[in-house]
């Protein structure tokens, strides 16, 4: 059932039905009944058609709210607009005082709301989708609130119809439900403020949909229309500029405002995770079992693209590449798509980089076999936003080991592109590293051929320490980089990340330890120049299986100075180009989830103290400022300004 914050529905009086059922007008224009806050499902099973309100997932209303007792009438709305009385009977509906009013487009409805606040000195708006749903429920997960069926009381011609029969959509005329509102089920279709588009599986607190779309959401249903569209789950699309028989709309009034589509950069930001392996639509797109890998870049139109591969084995050949799309102001991620693929042959490692000049590439390995050991390196590069790409171009041609693309492309102040990859099967293989000075026509390994060199505090070598390895371009011209094995321990006796630094382009590197605790299987971390200026860092505590139990966790501390111990993934600050790094803080928001991390992470809770506790990390920074970074399955979306938050006063 569906649970509320107060025990008692508190019907508003102030206006009254009468017996002969007409409205009686007190005070206010609209009359209204408190709706509380609390929690339901919405959706249903979404059966045939009705895919669109598939899946069923859990919402928070974490306010209450007052909502219209009926639909707005005719004469409501024309006392905002009298031009309309020309339209009352179009199409044989619609013709009294207190027919609810139709021929209204979504602004109309929007600026009846706006001219009603002006009015009354209080907030109205239309109801959001979620909240329309909570309030026609009342409490029930039956088909309507009166059950599996509609009584004939409630119906108004409920068929398909070329032409409308004259029927009356007096308001109020039939039994209310739970909450005192009545016509939930049918006389019109009511707007509401969302825009139409996918639901998600993941729980939802006051959702009020995309911030952008194509259509407006309708709900509840209308006469002469078949009973199944009048179902509590049931929604509808409507261009917003239609104007027709079939919709009018109910009024909300509450102070809750409804979450900005702008989101505000100059204060801190932490966005709902939220998943961006989607299944694919189409049964043709393979999908299998395990999803792992990821990389993501910007677009210039907006979008996020993100990549990554799906398998059963991770060294088989039943390997291909997919990707999924975050459009410009949506809230969930498109169906999968087939991405890169050559047929039987292994393609372990994807890259995407996006170089700000127009062009978006695209690096991957391709295996002769069905291992990630022996890779070909090819390269696609795209002009429009990742829709279409050119024919794939082997840049490394032999088949051999430093070729497993990292996520995590570079260019510096010269233009040069930087793309690491890691040099050997093997969890202690260390990075390679393969640059082009010319936008990607050339590319060049550095390396000397010599073998792994002795990975410890001080040594030198040709190879970057650590696999899964992250880089970045020094403001003294120097390249340096962390990854994951190749430990390194340091002065106090424990294991470190690695840390390489090279100043002569990638062909000798010094090592030591970093300040950073070592990271194991299943992890990956990202390290990145934000565009503010300042190097980022996101890696993990400790392997949740590997690390001691002793040696696990790390000491934050917050904005008051005070520390707390914290699990999982983290993000760190460095402002001195990586000698120190002052600001360090778990990936949460302290909100309690329980999250899937797909791969080799599988289901997690997340709280104060515990974030994700391994996947394999991509990031990217758009050109708003948003940094996003995505795990194995969950896309991470934070600005600057919320890592700072943790920064002590007189850091």
């Amino acid at each position: 059932m569906l649970r509320f914050r107060s025990k008692l529905f508190i019907v508003l009086t102030i206006t009254s039905i009468g017996c002969d059922g007409a409205l009686a007008q007190n005070a206010d224009i609209i009359p209204l009944v408190e709706i509380p806050a609390g929690s339901y499902y919405m959706g249903s099973n979404g059966e045939g058609e009705n895919f669109d309100e598939a899946p069923v997932h859990k919402v928070y209303i974490t306010h209450p709210f007052k909502m219209g007792r009926t639909e707005v009438t005719n004469a409501q709305y024309e006392m905002f607009r009298p031009e309309h009385r020309k339209l009352r009977g179009k199409s044989n509906v619609s013709f009294n005082d207190d027919d609810a009013v139709v021929n209204v487009s979504y602004q109309d409805a929007v600026d009846f709301c706006k001219w009603l606040s002006a009015k009354e000195g209080k907030q109205y708006r239309l109801p959001t989708e979620a909240e329309w749903e909570y309030a026609c429920r009342a409490g029930t997960y039956t088909l309507y609130y009166t059950g599996d069926g509609l009584p004939a009381s409630m119906c108004r011609n409920q068929v398909v119809a070329r032409d409308y029969k004259p029927v009356s959509l007096r308001v109020g005329q039939t039994e209310p439900n739970a909450f005192g509102l009545y016509d939930m089920h049918g006389n019109v279709e009511e707007w509401c403020s969302d825009w139409y588009g996918r639901y998600s599986a993941t729980e939802q607190t006051d959702p009020v949909g995309p911030t952008d779309g194509l259509y407006r959401v309708t709900r509840g249903g209308s006469h002469h229309t078949p009973v199944e569209y009048l179902r509590s789950a049931n929604r509808m699309a409507m261009i917003p500029e239609d104007r027709q028989s079939l919709t009018g709309f109910r009024v909300v009034q509450s102070d809750f405002p409804l979450q900005s589509t702008t989101i505000d950069m100059n204060s801190p930001q932490f966005l709902e995770p939220i998943p961006f392996v989607i299944k694919p639509e189409l049964s043709t797109v393979p999908f299998y079992r395990h999803n792992h890998q990821p990389s993501v870049t910007w677009c210039a139109n907006g979008d996020l693209i993100a990549a990554w591969f799906t398998a059963n084995v991770e060294n088989g050949r039943g390997m291909v590449v997919l990707s999924s799309r975050l459009k410009k102001g949506a809230d969930e991620w498109t169906p999968a798509e087939l991405f890169f693929s050559v047929p039987d042959r292994n393609v372990t490692g994807t890259s995407l980089f996006n170089d700000g000049k127009g062009h978006i590439f695209h690096f991957n390995g391709v295996e002769a076999a069905g291992d990630w050991q022996n890779l070909a390196l090819v390269m696609r590069e795209s002009v429009d936003n990742g829709m279409s790409w050119s024919r794939p171009r082997i840049i490394e041609p032999e088949h051999a080991k430093r070729h497993q693309v990292i996520s995590g492309t570079i260019s510096d102040s010269r233009g040069w592109i930087y793309q690491l990859c890691d040099a050997g099967p093997g969890s202690n293989d260390g990075a390679s590293i393969h640059i082009s000075k010319d936008g990607g026509k050339t590319w060049y390994d550095p390396w000397d051929g010599k073998p792994l060199p002795d990975f410890a505090e001080g040594k030198k070598g040709s190879t970057i320490a650590g696999i899964h390895a992250g880089l970045v371009a020094r403001r003294d011209g120097s390249l340096m980089a962390l990854g994951r094995g190749n430990s390194i321990v340091g002065k106090d006796g424990k294991k470190h990340m690695p840390m390489s630094v090279s100043y002569d382009n990638g062909k000798s590197w010094t090592y030591s330890a970093s300040v950073f605790p070592p990271i194991d299987g299943g992890q990956r971390l990202v390290l990145m120049r934000l565009q503010e200026g300042p190097l980022m860092l996101v890696s993990f505590t400790d392997h949740p299986q590997r690390t001691p139990e002793a040696e696990r966790g790390m000491v934050f501390t917050d904005s008051k100075g005070e520390q707390h111990k914290g699990y999982g993934m983290y993000v760190a600050v460095s402002y001195d180009d990586g000698k120190t790094w002052p600001v360090k803080r778990l990936m949460t928001d302290g909100k309690q989830r329980h999250l899937d991390g797909g791969a080799w992470t599988g289901f997690f809770d997340m709280d104060a103290t515990h974030a994700e506790p391994r996947g394999y990390l991509a990031g990217t920074q758009s050109p708003d400022g948003m940094i996003h970074i995505l795990s194995s399955r969950i896309h991470y979306r934070f600005n600057l300004k919320w890592i700072e938050q943790s920064k002590a006063v007189g850091d």
